[in-house]
């Protein structure tokens, strides 16, 4: 979940209407710094390339975003990220009326174990709400757990909690973590409010996929130097820690984090 609400007109999207599927936002988001040169792959501005630290990972839990048609433009978006680095990651587009219909699908399929992520600051799902515990057991029924990650501003994602009511039967499991937000690209209210990425690596970390999250750690951490040096038009030499971590991976071809009999996506 982003940190900051976006200053873009959400009225310039339709997304209450299940026949605009899978229509994109009239115009993409324009931000200062959109007319950058930027890398067609990892859309950073080439000066701080991001290609040369992209290393996959396996993981047995999985990411699922739902992502607001504003984010899909926005290259301060860390969701994306997470894709990057986790194989078995899916982006599904947040519409209110109605879900995605691979994701309704998915959704319905006793493979997986989907959790909400979500603060549990209000009493009226009080009655949903578990803990991390429950996402170690579901791998214990052989299921493979699922982390919903609302992925949006704030006030966004709090609007897709409340309003999607194909979401009202899963369990919501808030991250609970001492961890303070190291994002430099939006401003956040808070240093408790991690944006996306930190979420997901919080949230594998926890469910026991230390190694991936590692990964993805030094990947948010690379991507977070890359753009912040290259808003001052500041090319980082030499390399830093996570950078040379993750090129070591590369190298070596030990790019997969230890869990060989993981799931892939469906």
């Amino acid at each position: 979940m982003s940190d900051v609400d976006s200053s873009v007109d959400e009225s310039s999207v339709n997304h209450d209407s299940a026949a605009e599927h899978p229509r994109p936002p009239r115009r993409e988001f324009k931000a200062r710094g959109s007319f950058v040169t930027r890398c067609d792959n990892c859309q950073l501005p080439v000066l701080n390339c991001l290609c040369p630290y992209q290393v996959k990972a396996e993981s047995h839990a999985q990411v699922w975003l739902l992502t607001h048609p504003l984010e899909h433009y926005k290259p301060t978006n860390t969701g994306r990220l997470i894709g990057d680095v986790i194989t078995t990651t899916q982006v599904f587009t947040w519409y209110r009326t109605a879900p995605d219909a691979q994701l309704a699908a998915l959704l319905k399929d006793p493979l997986y174990a989907p959790f909400v992520i979500f603060p549990d600051d209000q009493p009226d799902y009080a009655d949903r709400v578990v803990g991390i515990d429950a996402v170690h057991a579901a791998k214990a029924q052989a299921r493979i757990p699922v982390f919903i990650i609302l992925d949006g501003t704030w006030r966004q994602a709090r609007r897709m909690f409340r309003k999607s009511a194909y979401l009202d039967a899963l369990p919501v499991l808030p991250l609970r973590t001492e961890r303070e937000t190291r994002y430099r690209l939006r401003k956040p209210a808070s240093k408790a409010h991690l944006c996306t990425a930190e979420v997901a690596i919080e949230l594998l970390r926890q469910g026991g996929d230390t190694v991936a999250a590692d990964v993805l750690d030094d990947y948010f951490e690379v991507f977070n130097d890359s753009y912040a040096a290259s808003r001052l038009h500041h090319k980082i030499d030499p390399p830093t820690a996570a950078m040379r971590r993750l090129a070591a991976k590369q190298s070596t071809g030990d790019s997969e984090s230890g869990h060989p009999g993981a799931h892939r996506g469906a």
